[in-house]
């Protein structure tokens, strides 16, 4: 593979792209509008290497967090990049909650997870001295790493394998021709065979640019955490979830340890106020135009408002935050508490407002356009990578 490729992201996936292209031989350019690489959403994740248990037999998301965890615990290990297997409990914290429990066993073993084990209340608490429950499975092996160091080892590999990373380059405009792609991005003019659009929460934006628009759009949802606080560190040793709503992508409040030895409990899912709202005081009037204008905001919003106004609740009710955490871990106290920074997930929406939940790539002439790379789009990064290469000739 000879030809001139652009990647417009510079988080996880579009490192991972670049530098499956750069290996493969193309001349590789990396396009971001920020000064460093791993900006949003890679920099602002709980950090959990999944394991696949949730995700529905045979679907992309499934097949590529399998390969993509295998293929990143390899590349941790010969980088030097911390990652850990601390193991992760779904705990039903009811009876109710039985049937999915059942539900997940049977998926993660569908999926070839390794390890899984349903466990009942003594056997969580073997496992996690302070978490409560009337049941629960344990997958082993999901691990902890550290996103960020991945992302710069990466664009280190695009640099060595002769590409480069264009840091501060704002795309703004596309443009195809008979011979290729052209590219405005801040004030360069720049001219590839072939473009690759790894946007994240400006997805959807971009795709615009290049005149695939489509029928999806990008609505963020930030996600807010609380850390525990001195002692409180020890109640949890790994990752701690709650059985999840099959209606939502978003799997609710938990527990996450982290490879820098802090304890998250979140995240919520509240609507943001701009593509990178990652606080309340985030606000940005073209953003909220675009996400509000969009039909499918307001399909869902219809359909899930009750679950919304819970969410905002949440956000602003320090105690909710603590309820949620005290029903898998209920030596907690409010002073256990303490804000830690949040994230944006760029949530795909359909124009009928269904919440998209898989990996969604799109192919147009010279142009691929990563539409939807949702959790677990850090762990896969590296499998999602290797798929990519299957809609470019060799």
């Amino acid at each position: 593979m000879s030809e001139r490729i652009g990647v417009v992201g510079a988080g996880i996936l579009g490192l991972a792209v670049a530098r499956e292209l750069a290996s493969r031989g193309a001349t590789v350019t990396v396009l971001d509008k920020e000064d460093h690489v791993a900006a949003h959403q890679t920099g602002h994740n709980s950090g959990v290497v999944h394991a696949g248990i949730y995700y529905t037999p045979g679907s992309l998301k499934a097949r590529l967090c399998r390969d993509g965890g295998a293929l990143l615990r390899e590349y941790c290990a010969e980088h030097g990049i911390p990652y850990e297997e601390v193991g992760k409990l779904v705990v039903a914290s009811t009876a109710a909650e039985r049937a999915g429990l059942k539900r997940i066993a049977g998926r993660a073993r569908e999926n070839g997870v390794p390890g899984i084990a349903e466990l009942d209340a003594l056997g969580l608490r073997e496992v996690e001295p302070h978490a409560v429950g009337v049941g629960a499975v344990h997958s082993p092996h999901t691990a902890i790493a550290d996103f960020p160091a991945v992302a710069r080892r990466l664009a280190a590999d695009v640099a060595e394998l002769g590409g480069s990373v264009l840091l501060g380059h704002q795309v703004r405009a596309v443009r195809e021709t008979a011979s290729g792609v052209e590219v405005l991005a801040g004030t360069a003019r720049l001219a590839f065979d072939r473009l690759v659009c790894c946007a994240g929460l400006g997805s959807d934006a971009v795709a615009a640019m290049t005149g695939y628009a489509g029928d999806v759009r990008i609505v963020p949802f930030r996600g807010e955490y609380y850390k525990l606080a001195g002692g409180a560190k020890d109640f949890v040793r790994g990752l701690l979830y709650p059985v999840p709503d099959p209606r939502y992508p978003f799997l609710g409040v938990h527990l996450t340890r982290r490879v820098d030895g802090e304890v998250l409990v979140g995240p919520n899912a509240v609507l943001a106020l701009a593509r990178e709202g990652y606080t309340w005081g985030d606000v940005s009037f073209r953003d909220l135009r675009d996400i509000l204008t969009w039909p499918g905001t307001r399909r869902m919003a219809a359909a899930h408002w009750r679950t919304g106004v819970g969410e905002v609740y949440g956000s602003l009710v320090k105690k909710a935050f603590l309820r949620a955490a005290r029903r898998y871990v209920p030596i907690l106290t409010a002073e256990d508490l303490v804000r830690a920074p949040g994230g944006v997930r760029a949530q795909a929406v359909a124009r009928d407002g269904s919440l998209i939940d898989d990996f969604v790539i799109d192919v147009h002439g010279k142009v691929i356009l990563v539409r939807n790379a949702p959790s677990p789009a850090a762990t896969s990064s590296l499998a999602i990578a290797r798929h990519i290469m299957s809609f470019i000739p060799a």
